[in-house]
């Protein structure tokens, strides 16, 4: 599996960028629209089921992760709780929101670090640029959730959407 997530640490910042072989319309809705969105959301072998799905300014999105896979271990059976509150939305360029990990109810967790994320979609020809940008409070808060394997599982759900682009354009 190519890695073409590009990242960068600056402090408490990280940054990733992704490109999309579809247009920026097509893949912003990919992240927008909750149907797609349990489409490929979170690592292979891994589901997501969005609780709450409001794409306005204030709008939750509440969601659980599961692993479904046997072959990953101590993950199988996992569930992985988040909840974001949009900021600001800016169609189809862009959105921020802030990201948190969180319980079932929606209570956000107080031990995982939680961060202040903007998305931008930049059309290049007929490919998307997706920037990911998240700041965090601390340069530990960073470490911490790369330590717990994010830009890998990052890295697989993208990689899903590319296939789920792929599958949506031969249709």
């Amino acid at each position: 599996m190519q890695d073409k997530l590009k990242t960068k640490v600056d402090g408490s910042v990280l940054e990733m960028e992704w490109t999309f072989d579809a247009s920026r319309d097509r893949v912003f809705a990919a992240f927008t629209e909750k149907e797609q969105l349990e489409a490929w959301w979170g690592p292979e072998g891994w589901t997501t089921e969005i609780k709450t799905f409001e794409f306005i300014e204030g709008g939750i999105w509440h969601y659980c992760m599961r692993c479904e896979d046997p072959n990953q271990g101590e993950f199988f059976g996992m569930e992985s709780w988040g909840k974001a509150i949009f900021r600001k939305i800016d169609a189809p360029h862009g959105y921020a929101h802030a990201d948190y990990f969180s319980d079932a109810s929606g209570t956000i967790s107080e031990e995982l670090p939680g961060s202040e994320n903007t998305t931008t979609f930049e059309a290049v020809g007929e490919q998307t640029r997706v920037l990911f940008r998240s700041d965090f409070k601390t340069e530990e808060a960073v470490r911490q959730v790369l330590e717990m394997g994010m830009k890998e599982g990052f890295t697989s759900q993208l990689h899903r959407l590319d296939h789920l682009l792929a599958q949506r354009s031969v249709r």
